[in-house]
């Protein structure tokens, strides 16, 4: 107080501040932030005071709304990814990396052309992430960020397993970039605390070995309806009739919204039929809901 007033720090970084010197103001408690920004500035802010903190990170606050919450965790996954993105391409390339793989067994195909075909990696990895940024704000499915629509939450475990191919084909192809980007952000290991603490993504799909799951490698699927590489050959599953005009309304979606890339088409093992099944299901209802 100086005379008779309240004091208002101002949370400005002023120009010609050293990058050291930014966000050097007291930290806030949720209830003290406001706006529509509040819980992306809350997520950013526990992130700045200690990147490693993941499970202080993810821990949800009263009084949030479960949904709000993992969709602002994702916009920031997908914002902090863009490094990545840019880390890898004077070495992912047309020629070095032509093809969008993971292991040796998963190849993904690029939805972002007319039809599904094989598309080099770091265009994959930028389609990927232009087509989650079209999704997330998109005013059809995303038009407030305080109140997330029932329909729209299927919307983020999707999205979730096609970003996650990018930490994939980092750690397998470009270790030592994945390396350097991991030991900075922590990224990797905090999506995979967090698609597993809020049921985003299933155990098997996250292929990526951790400290925390270095057993779950798996070379059959990713589990997104589609059919992977194996044995040096992509080998497509039969269609029902029902399948293919829920695949073309939900193609006819995205070309509205922006694009996706997705994986080609999957045969399906028959431990897997049952979970695969579960995700054609799902994305068909996301068409149903849309339309």
């Amino acid at each position: 107080m100086e005379g008779g007033s309240e004091v208002q720090l101002m949370r400005r970084i002023n120009p010609g501040s050293k990058y050291q010197d930014f966000y050097s103001w007291p930290d806030e408690g949720l209830e003290d932030m406001e706006g529509t920004l509040a819980i992306q500035q809350f997520i950013t802010q526990k992130i700045r005071k200690d990147f490693m903190d993941i499970e202080g990170i993810l821990e949800l606050p009263v009084k949030v709304d479960v949904n709000v919450w993992n969709y602002e965790h994702l916009r920031q996954f997908c914002n902090q990814l863009n490094e990545l993105c840019v880390m890898l391409q004077p070495v992912c390339n047309a020629e070095t990396c032509s093809q969008m793989t993971a292991t040796a067994s998963w190849i993904f195909l690029c939805a972002v052309h007319k039809e599904p075909k094989e598309c080099c990696a770091i265009d994959y990895i930028r389609h990927t992430l232009d087509g989650a940024a079209s999704i997330l704000n998109s005013n059809k499915y995303f038009p407030s960020r305080v109140n997330i629509k029932d329909s729209s939450v299927g919307k983020l475990p999707s999205t979730c397993r096609r970003v996650y191919r990018i930490f994939s084909h980092a750690y397998f192809h470009h270790k030592d970039i994945y390396d350097d980007f991991e030991g900075r952000t922590m990224l990797c290991h905090r999506f995979d605390r967090w698609v597993k603490k809020f049921d985003l993504i299933t155990q098997d799909l996250l292929i990526v070995p951790l400290d925390d799951n270095s057993d779950n490698h798996s070379d059959n699927s990713d589990g997104d309806g589609y059919a992977t590489l194996i044995n040096n050959s992509v080998i497509e599953a039969p269609h029902t009739k029902e399948e293919a005009e829920a695949e073309e309304e939900e193609e006819e979606e995205e070309e509205e919204e922006g694009h996706y890339a997705t994986v080609s088409e999957k045969t399906e093992a028959p431990e897997q039929e049952k979970e695969e099944k579960e995700d054609e299901e799902d994305e068909d209802s996301d068409g149903e809901d849309d339309t």
